[in-house]
């Protein structure tokens, strides 16, 4: 391996133990470190390849960045990229997991987390605000929220996401003829790693149902998660939230909005969050089944992503030429943020409704909306309340 992917990888190392705030944070670093700074690529470069991972399911930080380093040295250091990416979050989530698994098997209060939970719902509250502000203009658009929030809040299947997306973005694409003509388009398909992102969830559809084994399962249920998630991180929350909480019951809403919290505190990606649900699902199988269930979990969340990315990359610029692709973004963009919004809904729902509880959501929402102060400081804050009062 060259100097230079040497180099690469350990740039992509400091944006995993820096990178605080999510994807529209993550872009900014990285145009000063690797658009300003190392020269990797352009601007336009970088805005175009996170335009084409913002479409596609997936951890869209992840995607872009593994999408550079396939640019700069191809797939082995596209994969070497995704995991020195993922592995400081996903570590720090996995090692929570274990933690609170300790401290319930010894019977040990975690009534120090009690601040942190309400505060993770004004975390999703705001998320909610803030894709819904961007991305819904029109009144098409609006409907749409608001019926695939109404839908995504009552129907708690985790099969209703998927197929709101789809109904979202073909409702859309009906509309197509007021975007406007481009000409030129040929397609160039290379099927190969398309074959292989359906192949691995076949297999794992397949196997998990065969074996009953629960690693084979969680894998599978992270990989189909991670195809479907449009939108980054806070809009795998609900689906999450609806398969693992209500409908599976692998850990409780206290739990689940415990570790949500926690990953708003650390640099790279939310998907990492993953590692730590993964882990508390295999509780019962002792620390080496916790760790292996954090292992299928990462794997399997951020493995389509990856896959997808080096599927499309290569015809991107001619696809996105045709107008059925551009319109149908705007109603899968509005079913994402009517599914964040029942997120936070539904979050708020297991936690005491009471007006200390009511007042922290609204405090976290409101310092989120009208100051600068970074997330991981209010998350600090709220686990020294916790352990204070």
């Amino acid at each position: 391996m060259s100097l230079r992917y040497y180099i690469f990888l350990k740039d992509v190392l400091l944006l995993a133990l820096t990178s605080f705030g999510g994807p529209q944070a993550h872009i900014a670093l990285m145009f000063r470190l690797l658009v300003h700074k190392r020269r990797y690529l352009t601007e336009q470069e970088l805005i175009e390849l996170n335009a084409l991972c913002q479409i596609l399911p997936g951890p869209t930080s992840t995607q872009t960045l593994t999408a550079i380093g396939f640019r700069i040295g191809g797939p082995n250091l596209a994969y070497l990229t995704l995991l020195v990416w993922l592995l400081p979050a996903s570590s720090i989530m996995a090692a929570a997991a274990l933690a609170i698994s300790y401290l319930q098997e010894n019977n040990i209060s975690l009534q120090f987390l009690r601040f942190i939970q309400p505060m993770a719902v004004g975390f999703v509250s705001y998320a909610a605000y803030a894709i819904s502000s961007k991305v819904v203009n029109t009144k098409l658009a609006i409907g749409i929220m608001v019926v695939s929030g109404i839908l995504a809040y009552f129907f708690h299947s985790p099969w209703v996401y998927p197929l709101l997306l789809l109904a979202g973005g073909a409702i859309t694409a009906l509309r197509f003829r007021q975007h406007p003509q481009e000409k030129d388009k040929k397609l160039r398909i290379q099927w190969a790693n398309f074959i292989l992102f359906v192949g691995v969830l076949i297999t794992a559809a397949v196997v998990g149902g065969a074996t009953s084994s629960l690693p084979v399962r969680l894998f599978e249920n992270f990989y189909r998660n991670g195809s479907l998630v449009f939108g980054g991180g806070q809009v795998l929350i609900p689906l999450m939230f609806t398969e693992f909480v209500d409908f599976k019951k692998y850990l409780t809403a206290e739990e689940f909005l415990s570790g949500f919290a926690l990953v708003q505190a650390l640099p790279g990606p939310v998907f990492s969050f993953c590692a730590y649900i993964g882990t508390l699902a295999m509780r019962d199988y002792g620390i080496w089944g916790q760790l292996l269930g954090s292992l299928v979990a990462t794997v399997g969340i951020f493995l389509p992503g990856t896959f997808l990315i080096f599927f499309v990359i290569r015809f991107w610029d001619d696809l996105k030429k045709y107008r059925v692709v551009r319109a149908s973004l705007e109603g899968i963009s509005a079913v994402s943020s009517g599914m964040v919004v029942a997120a936070a809904i539904m979050l708020y729902r297991p936690i005491d409704n009471t007006p200390l509880n009511f007042g922290i959501v609204v405090a976290t929402f409101c310092l989120l909306l009208f100051t600068r102060i970074p997330a991981p400081i209010l998350i600090l804050v709220g686990f020294a309340l916790g352990f204070i009062f």
